[in-house]
């Protein structure tokens, strides 16, 4: 991956805003989160067709938000990584090492919070996101570089 000073800072920058939504929202009490969630749930009961009665519950709600999040960390990761290192492992492993990382300290967080715990499953839903965004990221730049190669061939 093409490695600018712009393009380093962008990518910090975001990784500390992604981590910061991360940490933040662990941070928050359990009924502030479920309100947070049921809140949520309204709004996308409202912008759906139908009845609401298919709106996704609460706590799919947060497995779903905390997949989503921990899949773009696994593409920031990614990139960041691929910008910093050469060896193509390189790029799949410190990614999914760091955001299992931050899975386990995002986890380890609502020790300490009230009316919020830890599970495994949560741990293995946000590795599961990180390794999608992952997946992702890294599908897109291998056929943005297949096409930039083919583009060159044909001149």
């Amino acid at each position: 991956m093409i490695r600018t000073d712009k393009r380093l800072r962008l990518c910090i920058c975001l990784l500390a805003l992604n981590l910061g939504f991360i940490w933040g929202n662990s941070l928050l009490p359990g009924h502030i989160s479920g309100a947070l969630s049921d809140f949520v749930k309204t709004v996308i009961g409202w912008l759906l067709p139908g009845d609401g009665e298919h709106t996704p519950g609460g706590g799919l709600l947060r497995k779903l938000a905390h997949f989503t999040e921990f899949a773009s960390l696994g593409v920031l990761l990614f990139w960041l990584v691929g910008m910093l290192r050469n060896k193509h492992w390189e790029r799949f492993a410190w990614p999914l090492l760091a955001g299992t990382g931050v899975a386990a300290v995002d986890e380890t967080i609502q020790c300490f919070v009230p009316l919020r715990g830890p599970t495994l499953k949560d741990v293995g839903i946000d590795t599961l996101g990180v390794i999608t965004g992952i997946v992702i990221i890294s599908l897109i730049y291998q056929i943005k570089r297949k096409n930039t190669k083919y583009l060159e061939e044909t001149k």
